[in-house]
């Protein structure tokens, strides 16, 4: 790891705090932890696989939390984060190998559908409705392939999973944000691996990063717990929009280089 201006690892701590504040309500916590990287001067490479190892401190404080007031079960849900970590792992390795430009291109226009479908949905509530999927089919099929994206590319992959959670599960909007947690730690776990191995990641500052994001998910679950839907989806919404902003803002984004502009 580079050494670091003090200055500098006091802002990269508070990017993590609030990314995991943010990121335990609504995702999109790497939206804030991978651009303060960028900017302190960590390589692109470590600064994705340093977010896979703190990103998992504030994943599992926002479990522990949801948890502890019984908004999800982790027995039960322990095979879906299973198939998580098995499709983050394929994920990380299919990305030295898989051009990432055609996710690239097209990743900003699903976030945008998201937050349009979150923001026009009427009555998205904490109630639970109709499930369309069982919970095993659920799980074999659609929770490993958010997971290989989130191994493979990443952003959004926890609106993925809340998209999924509440459009094909069923459940209402604080159950999909708590039993998001898991699965999002899962595919962050299997995909840090394969960066770990690969010596992409600065342990150091991870792990400083990683407990800063624990207090802020811990502070951002239970604010989410207090205000449920009213919060998560406004905060969710947020979120996509300023994501898919912030890919087609890049000058390398491939629709602009396809575009010219």
């Amino acid at each position: 790891m580079p050494d670091l201006l003090p200055h500098l690892i006091l802002l990269l701590l508070a990017a993590a705090f609030f990314a995991g504040f943010v990121d335990s309500i609504a995702g999109g916590g790497g939206l804030i932890a991978i651009p303060a990287m960028l900017l302190a001067g960590i390589p692109p490479l470590e600064a994705l696989g340093t977010n896979k190892l703190q990103s998992q401190f504030g994943a599992a404080s926002a479990t522990i939390a949801y948890a502890r007031r019984g908004h999800v079960d982790l027995k039960r849900q322990l095979p879906m984060a299973a198939m998580a970590v098995v499709g983050g792992a394929i994920g990380a390795v299919l990305a030295a190998m898989v051009p990432a430009q055609f996710l690239a291109a097209a990743i900003p226009f699903l976030l945008i559908a998201i937050a349009l479908f979150f923001a026009l949905k009427p009555n998205l509530n904490d109630v639970d409705r109709h499930r369309r999927v069982t919970p095993f089919v659920f799980g074999i099929t659609f929770v490993p392939l958010i997971g290989l994206y989130d191994g493979l590319f990443g952003p959004g992959a926890g609106s993925f999973y809340m998209l999924g959670f509440v459009l094909l599960a069923g459940f209402g909007m604080l159950k999909a944000t708590a039993h998001t947690k898991l699965i999002n730690l899962g595919s962050n776990f299997g995909s840090f691996v394969v960066f770990a191995v690969a010596g992409s990641v600065y342990w150091k500052l991870g792990l400083m990063m990683g407990a800063a994001q624990f207090l802020g998910a811990q502070v951002g679950s239970r604010l989410a717990m207090r205000s449920g839907a009213k919060l998560i989806k406004p905060l969710l919404v947020i979120s996509c929009l300023a994501l898919a902003t912030k890919l087609v803002a890049d000058p390398m984004h491939p629709l602009r280089l396809w575009l010219g502009f």
